[in-house]
């Protein structure tokens, strides 16, 4: 049944954006097959409730730091989806003017403090942003994403320590899609759950099903609420699976079709979002399908409008290179 906590009408527009970063998704992988994408990309489809569930329920002055599959979290945290999509096809209209692409997307208008493609680099930016907000004396929180594989970088345990020192207002969200690139993250620990390592540190430590949004969203939602009111950290495990490989390379030869089909046709985040909504005669399985078919039309045109966009000139690339404001 739909959690009461969870008002009906934002249920039904955490679907809509979940539908977003799905149908997004899928658009730039059909770019980057017909080569009008380069470079590389990392897709999130199949966990989008651990982004929609965590950047998507923070204020606006709240920050989050991303990782390289940052797609979902942008596109949650408010960044403008048509800027996204100009940045990877490197237009001048994109987020950072053409020049960033897929993993280096960042907005500041809308707290976020940007991607990032060195894996577990984003753990102590984070802190750095918390300690801000605490020296500051702000209510701002830091909402740091990483991957499984994340958490064993020398940054993961430098940034926990740190933070819980110092009980910065910071939650880290692990989005433990079970491998780290092509190893399975049975294979790197020696502990049963991620959560376990935030013990450690005397940080509160949780695991959970990342592709239930109403349980990302109560869980993340105490977490911030902790460390706005001076609780300090939390570390977040969260289960969830992604459907296509590590990146645009990567042959998906480590995994069975079995348990890709068990993710897809079983746990997947969008479908039971529908299923509650429909249970609870909140939305029927027609209005879905127009809610999915409109956003792919927009999305369709939007893409087409992005494709006319103009590039980057030569002196753009003298551009954002040093400071320029006088000290």
């Amino acid at each position: 049944m739909l959690d009461k906590k969870i008002d009906a009408k934002n249920k039904i527009q955490y679907l809509t954006k979940m539908w977003e970063i799905r149908i997004f998704e899928e658009s730039i992988q059909q770019l980057f097959e017909a080569g009008d994408l380069y470079g590389t990309m990392h897709l999130c489809i199949g966990q989008e409730a651990t982004a929609v569930g965590g950047a998507g329920i923070l204020k606006p002055t709240d920050w989050i730091v991303s990782t390289h599959r940052n797609h979902g979290h942008c596109i949650a945290k408010g960044t403008n989806i048509r800027s996204m999509l100009a940045e990877m096809l490197g237009k001048k209209t994109g987020t950072n003017e053409g020049k960033g692409g897929s993993m280096h997307i960042a907005d500041l208008n809308v707290g976020n403090l940007g991607s990032n493609g060195i894996v577990g680099a984003g753990f102590p930016i984070a802190a750095g942003a918390a300690l801000t907000a605490q020296m500051e004396g702000t209510d701002q929180v830091v909402l740091c994403y990483a991957g499984d594989g994340a958490t064993n970088e020398g940054s993961f345990h430098e940034a926990l320590n740190l933070a819980s020192i110092w009980q910065l207002p910071v939650v880290y969200l692990i989005e433990n899609n079970q491998y780290g690139m092509s190893s399975s993250i049975d294979k790197m620990v020696n502990i049963q759950r991620l959560s376990e390592r935030g013990t450690s540190y005397g940080i509160e430590g949780v695991t959970i099903d990342g592709n239930d949004l109403d349980e990302v969203i109560m869980t993340v939602s105490q977490a911030v609420s902790k460390a706005r009111n001076g609780g300090g950290p939390t570390l977040i495990e969260a289960l969830t699976y992604r459907y296509h490989g590590h990146s645009k390379s990567d042959k998906l030869l480590y995994r069975s079709t079995d348990e890709c089909y068990y993710w897809q046709e079983h746990k997947d985040p969008i479908a039971r979002v529908e299923r509650q909504l429909i249970e609870n005669n909140l939305m029927t399985e027609k209005e879905i399908r127009q809610l999915e078919n409109k956003i792919r039309e927009e999305m369709a045109s939007m893409i087409s409008s992005v494709k006319l966009d103009a590039e980057p000139s030569e002196k753009d690339l003298w551009t954002h290179v040093y400071v320029e404001d006088s000290l």
